[in-house]
């Protein structure tokens, strides 16, 4: 069957591999119909994914069909149905394990990057991790991974309605972050350097937007919170300026998320954790609540899916799709391979 590989950076070929020719007792097969490219598959092709071991099938925003089923699958898995996959492990020893945390394993292999991934025609993987998505297409079931990763990190700051949020980065995941945190009726201040992706972001929820290139963050922060900053901000980016924006903009005893990975050390003004008392939160991955939140909000149509998905290629067309997303970072939401 048919597999997009990375081999080395900036070389990606079309392979085949083995079919799943077997299905375990608790086993499901699925058939891929859309399979995402991740901003982390991006860096492992630009070769700058230090967890990834060369060649590597990428893939864990997954949208797919079931095919068949193991004797031991409970019947709320049946063939034919819409379904996305938690791309997660876990090793049920750790501490994160232990304190039920499972999104953070230690011990953690996602697909597509300290394991082989899913950008291929079938694929077999435990029930527990088949993910039904009952009225959602195969082909929007690959949004809802990414966009969980953003609804985690609202959950993690406990944001309510009460609240003033600023999330620096519009992107997919950060896209999910605002949807979240305007469900949740907070008051959402999106912040980006591309204008476009801050209109989509106002579309589906922010109240205010900054372009950080050509507006004074600073001053506009304090006009739209009355001075005190905001109370929550998230850092959906991973870079040395974001990073520092968060801790020098949120307001006294604010809370900030971390999702992003920086690419190298971060210098910070500590004495702002101490004098404003911060709360500061790592945010990896997703739980099983975040993965059924994002399908909630997709069931009610209001999602504009067309408009998260900047390309669909097939598996021919996809190196040359990443090159071009590498060219411009930018631009892009989620460029999805067709099988």
């Amino acid at each position: 069957m048919k597999a997009v590989q990375i081999n080395a950076p900036h070389e990606m070929s079309l392979v085949e591999i083995a079919k799943p020719q077997t299905i375990g007792d608790e086993e499901v097969c699925i058939r891929l119909s859309h399979v995402g490219f991740c901003g982390s598959d991006l860096n492992t092709y630009l070769g700058r994914n230090p967890m990834v071991k060369l060649p590597v099938i990428p893939g864990h925003e997954v949208g797919a069909v079931i095919e068949a089923v193991g004797s031991n699958v409970p019947d709320l898995l049946k063939p034919g149905m819409s379904v996305t996959v938690n791309p997660y492990t876990n090793c049920g020893k750790c501490a994160a394990c232990r304190n039920g945390r499972v999104n953070a394993c230690e011990h953690n292999e996602t697909l597509g990057v300290q394991r082989n991934g899913v950008m291929c025609e079938y694929a077999v993987l435990p029930w527990q991790k088949i993910i039904p998505a009952p009225g959602i297409s195969p082909k929007d079931c690959a949004l809802i991974e990414p966009m969980s990763v953003g609804f985690h990190a609202i959950d993690r700051a406990g944001v309510t309605d009460i609240d003033i949020v600023m999330v620096i980065g519009c992107g997919m995941i950060g896209i999910g972050a605002i949807v979240r945190a305007s469900l949740r009726g907070a008051t959402v201040i999106a912040v980006d350097l591309d204008d476009e992706k801050l209109a989509l972001a106002q579309r589906i929820g922010a109240r205010y937007t900054i372009n950080s290139r050509t507006e004074p963050i600073h001053e506009r922060l304090q006009e739209l919170t009355g001075g005190l900053g905001p109370d929550v901000v998230v850092e959906a980016v991973g870079s040395t300026p974001t990073y520092q924006t968060a801790v020098e903009e949120v307001g006294f005893t604010g809370r900030i998320v971390c999702i992003g990975y920086a690419k190298g050390d971060v210098p910070l003004t500590t004495k702002l954790f101490v004098q404003k008392e911060l709360n500061i939160y790592g945010s990896r991955n997703a739980l099983p609540a975040d993965f059924r939140a994002v399908i909630h909000y997709m069931q009610t149509g209001s999602c504009p899916v067309e408009e998260f998905i900047s390309a669909v290629v097939t598996p021919e067309e996809a190196a040359q799709a990443v090159q071009s997303w590498s060219e411009q970072p930018g631009k892009v939401f989620r460029i999805l391979v067709a099988f």
